[in-house]
């Protein structure tokens, strides 16, 4: 099944936008047309697997003058929101030979029916109130060329409604453009474009894709549609109009908030991809430096804030205040990674070593706040970071921005997704409300209990087995990775297991500084102070084994170190930490 747009231009003189999705609401098709065999050609490949268009023009219209019903009862839900539907009726010039929609969708066979689920349908879509209802805006994007709007204007409003639309990537159901290189090709042409007729082409596709993405959202969530008018006399479907969505204010000082809030949008949404970017290689470092400490950690994920979630957030307000008198510099949490570990130690062990790494702007402990008030509930350490000036130029995308990380186990993370999506997303009838609060209550002292479980299991076996299980070539030149973690259990009695293919690593990097016995590695790490390392990091809660051998290694040799093969992908850390570790920093 496919899922098409027409921006179906009136006439024959002005460009049609076509676009088309796949089942999965992947962009395949991306063009301009300007004939009827132009769109038929366009469509016709799509026809056999079945194919939804959704038009954005009049498909029926009966009444001679005025509005159709339709176009009146939409306009009392969205007029409000800039996005009412201009009138259609029989005495307008272009509709005396025949409404051209009707006649496109008549000649590829289209049902325009509403209510018909044959293989090939059509119907009747609206770009403005599908927008205002999918983005929950205020008002709609002024990108439609008007006297008084600026290119610059219109071509910061497009490009606004092009990165919500490519935010749709995370919905349901999801939407994605960027992989299309006609999409990426619009973006660009939109970017360098100078004058109006430039961005009205775009502008057509644009729409296009609005529609073909309503289809789509259509087939997947019915009840989220409203169907206005009917087959007989004219209709239009759009995404329901959130419940308590209200219009952006029109007084004068309310709306210089709205335009703080706008501008701040269309500069997010302007750099976007560069914050996606951001966000990818902060997921690498924070990836790089768990790896290094050995910690035994489940996934660590991110992402960076939608452009959807970055204008809801901007236009908070408390009592009427605005939470945020500059959104951009504000927002804390447009980079967001989340770190899920197995048991609850690792939790303080991941956060001291982002600490000892990077520079924590905020650290807060959400169980410990739920906790002191007697209570059970959402549990997560939440760190704010940034990099350190000296790593800020090495990873210029990331610059100065800030990084929200989470960090929880692997079952407070199961609750507090189980809890978010029923308690938040789904619909609790209010003489439930009580019972689930109390069962989600006793769920999380339940994991609580559990969690501790875990962590005294993962005691008790650190206590009492010393050897994870490290296998190797015969033909290997290292020290064996199982004698290395023997050995290293043996000189670092407190320190944690690490991961069983850390120790082949580290094994390598011993062999890459000519160390080819146990007995050369003990005389190397014995003389350092481990001591003096551990209070110069800062290192509270236990580090992995391999951890302890790659710091004193990295004092032992230095440079020499961190020059070697197997350090390639951490330099930049490894010369931090020396930086850190080395006495006349005064660091403690």
């Amino acid at each position: 099944m496919h899922f098409a747009g027409l921006d179906l231009a009136w006439g024959n003189r002005s460009p049609t936008g076509v676009a088309v999705l796949d089942d999965s609401g992947a962009l395949c098709h991306l063009s301009a047309a300007r004939t009827d065999a132009d769109i038929e050609a366009s469509l016709a490949p799509y026809l056999d697997d079945g194919l939804v268009v959704g038009v954005d023009a009049p498909l029926v219209v009966t009444n001679e003058t005025g509005n159709r019903a339709a176009e009146r009862a939409l306009n009392k839900d969205f007029a409000r929101f800039d996005a009412g539907a201009h009138p259609s009726n029989l005495s307008i010039p272009t509709f005396r030979n025949g409404l051209r929609g009707a006649r496109v969708c008549e000649q590829l066979g289209l049902d325009m029916d509403p209510a018909s689920r044959a293989p090939r349908r059509a119907v009747e879509v609206y770009p403005h109130p599908a927008t205002v209802a999918l983005f929950e805006l205020g008002r709609t994007l002024k990108y439609k060329n008007k006297q008084g709007r600026s290119v610059a204007r219109l071509r910061d409003e497009l490009l606004t409604l092009m990165r919500l639309l490519e935010s749709l990537a995370a919905a349901t159901p999801a939407l994605h453009l960027v992989p299309h290189d006609g999409w990426r090709a619009l973006v660009t042409s939109v970017e360098e474009a100078t004058s109006k007729a430039q961005l009205r082409v775009a502008e057509d596709q644009v729409d296009s894709v609005v529609c073909a993405y309503v289809v789509l959202f259509r087939e997947r969530r019915p009840e989220a549609m409203t169907t206005y008018g009917t087959f007989a006399d004219g209709y239009i479907v759009t995404p329901t109009l959130p419940d308590g969505l209200v219009p952006s204010p029109r007084a004068p000082r309310v709306e210089q908030r709205v335009d703080v809030v706008r501008r701040a949008t269309q500069e997010y949404a302007m750099g976007f991809p560069a914050v996606q970017a951001a966000a990818e290689e902060a997921i690498e470092i924070v990836v790089g430096v768990l790896d290094d400490a050995g910690l035994n950690y489940l996934s660590v994920t991110g992402r960076a804030k939608s452009i959807a979630s970055f204008a809801e957030k901007a236009g908070r307000t408390i009592d009427g205040v605005a939470l945020f008198a500059d959104p951009l510099t504000e927002i804390g949490d447009v980079i967001g990674l989340r770190v899920i570990t197995y048991v609850h130690s690792d939790v303080a062990s991941v956060a001291e070593l982002l600490a000892a790494e990077t520079v924590v702007i905020e650290d807060r402990d959400m169980g410990q706040a739920t906790a002191s008030e007697g209570g059970f509930g959402y549990a997560s350490r939440h760190l704010q970071i940034r990099l350190a000036p000296s790593e800020q130029v090495v990873h210029p995308l990331i610059g100065d921005r800030q990084i929200q990380v989470q960090i929880r186990t692997v079952l407070q993370h199961a609750w507090a997704e189980f809890e978010h999506d029923i308690r938040y997303k789904g619909t609790i009838p209010d003489e439930h409300r009580a019972d689930f609060d109390r069962r989600f209550t006793l769920a999380a002292g339940l994991l609580e209990l559990a969690d501790q479980q875990f962590s005294t299991i993962r005691e008790r076996l650190h206590d009492g087995v010393r050897e994870p299980e490290v296998t190797m070539a015969d033909d290997d030149p290292r020290i064996s990775p199982r004698e290395l973690a023997a050995f290293l259990a043996g000189e670092y009695a407190e320190a944690s297991w690490s991961r069983p293919d850390h120790y082949a690593w580290i094994a390598g990097l011993v062999l890459e500084l000519g160390i080819t016995s146990l007995a050369e590695l003990a005389d190397t790490i014995r003389a350092v102070d481990s001591g003096a390392i551990d209070a110069r990091m800062g290192y509270r809660n236990r580090t992995g084994a391999v951890r302890r051998l790659d710091d004193a290694l990295l004092v032992s040799y230095g440079d020499r170190y961190i020059r070697l093969h197997g350090n390639a992908h951490r330099v930049d850390r490894l010369q931090a930490r020396l930086l850190k570790m080395s006495p006349n920093t005064g660091s403690a």
